[in-house]
């Protein structure tokens, strides 16, 4: 049998994939094993990767949804997230509409400043935007996270959808403007339906920006009821003089169940909206 030198690349491409999956997959599987460990059998040694059937214990899922305040945590979450993902779907649409599709004076330099700001880190503005809380009185409340969650994804946002809206075809706004349309006939019924891979794309990336963000969350939010998740999860890092390894483990398997629900409800869209939208722009 002679293996020819294709073979052996595709051979070699998929113990690569394999080896990378494997490398993706262990510390899930880790995360979900070990939440199913009783706390005591965490500082065993030597350390198991799998816990032994007679070990296998749901008491860290039964602590944790027992818990009020951990529900309560998970709806601040949801409700952060899915507000932030429909105001800044809104927002950047329609700046992005009107960027692609109008010419009028400072067009250019607004959109030079839009990518300008998508390379500023968020947490190097916490100082100003801490300041800006105060005065605006969202210290220590939800409504103090959206609108800064906003302003950090529009700029991305905007920038993919643009290039969207450039690829979809003049003429349909011309045709809609025919037929007695107006400029928000176009953005709702041509631009937004057919830019629709991009909006749900960049709405991933929003959701999960606004789930698992930390540093501004925990430096606004002080009341236990009020905080998301992951500031719920840090809550048990150093309590009781150790680390309740177990209590962690399962709420982080509990929150990344709304992130499954996200990829799979939008998965069709995804690689859709990373190759096509930025093709232009």
């Amino acid at each position: 049998m002679i293996i020819s030198k294709r073979n052996i690349t595709q051979f070699i491409i998929y113990v690569l994939l394999i080896a990378g999956l494997t490398i993706v997959i262990l510390p899930m599987i880790y995360l979900v094993s070990t939440s199913l460990k009783p706390n005591g059998a965490l500082y065993e040694y030597p350390p198991r990767f799998f816990p032994k059937l007679k070990e296998i214990t749901a008491e860290n899922y039964i602590y944790i949804l027992s818990q009020k305040k951990f529900l309560t945590n998970f709806l601040n979450s949801i409700t952060v997230s899915v507000l932030t993902v429909a105001i800044s779907a809104v927002v950047s649409s329609a700046l992005a509409f009107c960027i692609a599709r109008f010419k009028f004076p400072g067009r250019s330099a607004l959109f030079a400043f839009i990518i300008l700001t998508m390379i500023i880190p968020g947490t190097t503005m916490i100082v100003p935007q801490y300041e800006l809380a105060v005065k605006l009185k969202t210290l220590n409340s939800i409504w103090g996270l959206i609108p800064f969650y906003v302003a950090w994804v529009i700029p991305y946002s905007t920038f993919m959808i643009k290039g969207f809206v450039e690829n979809i075809p003049k003429e349909l706004d011309e045709a809609t403007y025919m037929d007695g349309g107006s400029v928000l006939t176009v953005y709702l019924n041509v631009a937004i339906p057919l830019a629709k891979p991009g909006v749900a794309s960049v709405s991933i990336f929003n959701f999960l920006t606004a789930w698992e963000e930390f540093p501004w969350a925990n430096t606004v939010i002080n009341d236990d009821m009020k905080r998301t998740l992951p500031i719920a999860i840090s809550g048990f890092f150093g309590q009781h003089q150790f680390t309740q390894w177990g209590y962690v483990f399962a709420l982080s398997v509990l929150s990344l169940i709304p992130i499954l629900v996200v990829f799979i409800s939008c998965q069709r869209f995804f690689v859709q909206g990373l190759t096509a939208g930025s093709v232009k722009g």
